[in-house]
This record gives C-alpha cells, structure tokens and sequence, in this order.
C-alpha cells in the first residue's frame, strides 16, 4: 500500500506535531471536539475561517513558539489526540454488526466531494452529498473510499462588479493551502497515473484527504510534467467544452480504477454518484479481461453486480452525450 506524508510546510514546536494530524483530518468539519484548541491558537483566524489547516499556515512564529510553551495547551492537544485515535479505532456500527460480511472495499466515485468551503472542489447538492456520504460511513465504520478530481479553480464563485454587474470569478486553489497529502509510491516519488489520450500520454497526480476513517483520493492534471493544455484538464468543476468533460470523465472513471489497482485496493463494489464516472465500469472490465484471458463480454457480465448507479437528475439534459467522432480518437 503506498503511502502518504503531510504538505505542511512548516516546522512545529515540539510537542505540538500532533497538531497536524488533527487539523488534515476532515473529521473536524462535522465533530467539533478540538475547536477549542484551534479558537486558543488564533481567536481571529478561526472567527473568520472555522479552517484548522489555515490556522495552522498562517498562525504567527511567535505565536507557536508561545503554544509551545503552554503546558495547558499541549496537555489537551495529547487529550484530544487520545480521543481522536480512539474515534478511529472504533469499528463502528458496520464493524460491529456486520463483521464477518467479507466486504472488502466500495469505491465510490463522484465529480465533486462537499465536504468543507476549506476544499473546494463542489458547487451544490451533488457535493454536498457525497461529502456527507464519506462522514457518514466514517462515523458507522462502513468501508468506502471516495474517488473524485482535485481542481485547480475548482467551481465559480459569484461576485459583482462596481457596476453591480453578476460576475463570475474562479480562485486558483493552491494544493499546498489545502487539507491534502501527495499520495507515495512504494520507491518513494509521487505517484502518478498513466492515461493515454489521443496522440499523448497523460499523468495524473494521487492527492489524499482524510475523512476520519475515510480516505477521500484526487487526481489532478496540474503537473509540470504535462503540456499546458493537459495540465488543465483538471482545471475547472464542470468545464463547458465537451471534449474538456471528456477528458475529465476519463480520468474519474480510468484514472481512478488504475489509481485503486496500484495502490492495491480490492474494491468489490463501485459506487457511481451520477454518470460522471461510466468510464469505471469499462476499466473494470477491462482489467478482469486482463486477468482471467475472457473476451470482454463476459467480463463485463461478470462485474455488472458490482456496479451501483445513483442518479439525482433523471432528465436527459443533465447527461452527457458525446458524438461518435468525438469519442473515437480516445477509444483506439
């Protein structure tokens, strides 16, 4: 299994390290045991941001090196450290009801994950649920990992203009301000996902966030190792040009079950939050077709059970149609 370390880019006192593993743990966007900590450190910030991971970058110098000292502080840092480790230990309803149910793994794919305004790769209700989807199953203990996009601009925000004019602005979401971690490789480098798409090959970067008991991976294009068209391909939650959503949907749905078979995942059922992700259950195929030598009819048959489809807009405008002409560059 690889694995993953932090992208705070900052030293801490001594005996306050654990404050990282507390404030990259989204747990804290739906339990509010360690508000207190984060309110002592710096009053303002968290009035203004209710965001650990940025109090965390921005909190002064002087102002750890004074928590360092803070016997109080760090004696309830350990306490709610406790806590916290005893949170993820627990099994769970699913653990506890249903522990001899041999279920491995549920991948459950999505374009957007609602979890916090301090990740924000989401712009409505199909987010919203897919983040309380990945809270939920860490609260029973149900085994599911979220398999989604990390992106750079992310949704529009609204804004007026001094004219009074509707406007649309896209922040640039600066992944080292972000509550995630670059997932590793056994040798050590950053892992990364080959895609081939039509005349190039593409790679995907592995981003982790933690969801309590949960691991929520993003993949994202943003790498100086691609071209300046492809390094974009990630760039905006649902792009307006089909062949950007194309490619978008390709790297959901291939990217994502190469991305689960290197870290070596055995996932028996995946969860597809709308038909973003429909590329999964031809890479899933694909892949039994590698492994038992049948011809991929079969295989196809074979994985049908294991794949579940949500749909929360059941009108023909909110699905994707793409042209045989378009679609035949990225099928040879």
């Amino acid at each position: 299994m690889a694995t993953s370390s932090y992208f705070l880019n900052r030293p801490l006192p001594a005996g306050l390290e654990g404050l990282a593993d507390l404030a990259l743990d989204l747990r804290w966007t739906w339990s509010h045991f360690s508000d207190r900590l984060w309110e002592r450190l710096d009053p303002e910030a968290w009035e203004q941001t209710g965001n650990p991971y940025f109090i965390l970058q921005s909190v002064s110098k002087a102002r750890l090196e004074e928590a360092g000292k803070d016997h109080d502080l760090k004696r309830d840092l350990q306490a709610w450290l406790k806590q916290h480790q005893e949170y993820l230990n627990e099994p769970g309803w699913f653990g506890e009801t249903h522990a001899g149910a041999g279920l491995n793994g549920v991948a459950y794919f999505s374009m957007e994950f609602g979890l916090s305004e301090a990740l924000p790769i989401y712009s409505g209700g199909l987010g919203i649920l897919a983040g309380d989807h990945l809270k939920t199953a860490s609260d029973l203990g149900v085994p599911i990992l979220g398999v989604g996009l990390l992106y750079q601009q992310g949704y529009f925000r609204q804004i007026l203009s001094p004219e009074s004019w509707q406007a649309e602005a896209f922040p640039y979401n600066d992944p080292i301000s972000l509550p995630v971690m670059p997932v590793q490789n056994p040798d050590g480098g950053w892992l990364r996902i080959k895609l081939q798409l039509p005349g190039r090959t593409l790679l995907v970067r592995v981003w982790q966030a933690k969801v309590g008991k949960i691991r929520l991976y993003l993949l994202d294009s943003n790498d100086p190792v691609n071209g300046p068209r492809d390094r974009s391909v990630t760039a905006n939650l649902y792009p307006a040009g089909q062949e950007q959503r194309l490619m978008q949907e390709i790297v959901l749905g291939i990217g994502g079950w190469r991305m689960l078979e290197e870290l070596g995942y055995e996932v028996e059922v995946c969860h597809l939050n709308e038909g973003h992700a429909a590329f999964v259950i031809l890479a899933r195929a694909r892949s039994f077709m590698m492994r038992s030598g049948l011809s991929f009819s079969q295989p196809l048959l074979a994985t049908r059970a294991g794949n579940v489809f949500t749909t929360h807009t059941p009108v023909e405008a909110a699905f994707d149609r793409y042209t045989p002409n378009l679609l035949r560059p990225y099928a040879q």
